[in-house]
């Protein structure tokens, strides 16, 4: 099975993530986002397969999205999303991709749905 993780190293839930991947004897495939960076039409496929809204997979704490302004109640999902593809931190992580469908894997336990 092809299993395929969003990860940031400098992330603990990522790391621990990651971890039990391996754990569960995978070799997944690594996509260091903040070195890559995100397409808008990556980002709404994602979004899209794990039922989330770029509000909801928006990471809220430690990341620029109050210095950006993205925390206010009128801010669309557009507008998040167009600021995720510019500051790749601003996307909740590790969002993780296996044939058993596509989750934001935040707590840990939500990657046994998917190995």
């Amino acid at each position: 099975m092809t299993i395929v993780i969003h990860h940031n190293p400098n992330c603990g839930t990522s790391r621990k993530v990651l971890a039990r991947i391996k754990e569960a004897g995978l070799e997944p495939v690594v996509v260091q986002y903040m070195k890559t960076g995100w397409t808008r039409e990556q980002l709404l496929g994602l979004f899209a397969a794990a039922d989330l809204s770029p509000g909801q997979a928006m990471r809220k704490q430690r990341s620029p999205a109050a210095e950006l302004g993205l925390l206010e109640d009128s801010v669309t999902d557009e507008q998040i999303l167009e600021a995720m593809v510019e500051h790749p931190a601003l996307v909740e992580r590790p969002i993780v991709c296996s044939a058993k469908g596509v989750r934001l894997c935040r707590p840990v336990e939500r990657i046994e749905e998917l190995l």
